[in-house]
């Protein structure tokens, strides 16, 4: 799929792209506790698509990975379409 093509609402997304960007982390309050979260810019031909990281997620990828986002569902966050990978997702570093 591509970037263009996603849409509010999807899930079981699968994408391919480069990270552009990654922001600081923060820590956040959730039901599950205080975790830590960065929002990744995944980028391809066809645009560009915010991703958040949790915890773990976050130190497996950089800026200039190509990676393969598996399981991914969509939502939006002031006006701008993000992914989310759950638990039972996947993020690959593919180069």
């Amino acid at each position: 799929m591509k970037i263009n093509e996603i849409k509010r609402g999807m899930s079981n997304v699968s994408v391919e792209g480069k990270i552009v960007d990654i922001s600081e982390t923060r820590d956040v309050q959730t039901r599950y506790g205080r975790r830590t979260v960065a929002d990744a810019t995944l980028e391809d031909e066809t645009g560009q698509i915010n991703v958040t990281l949790w915890q773990d997620q976050i130190g497996r990828v950089a800026v200039g990975n190509k990676i393969s986002v598996d399981g991914a569902f969509v939502t939006e966050f002031r006006d701008k379409l993000q992914l989310s990978v759950p638990r039972s997702g996947k993020i690959q570093v593919i180069e």
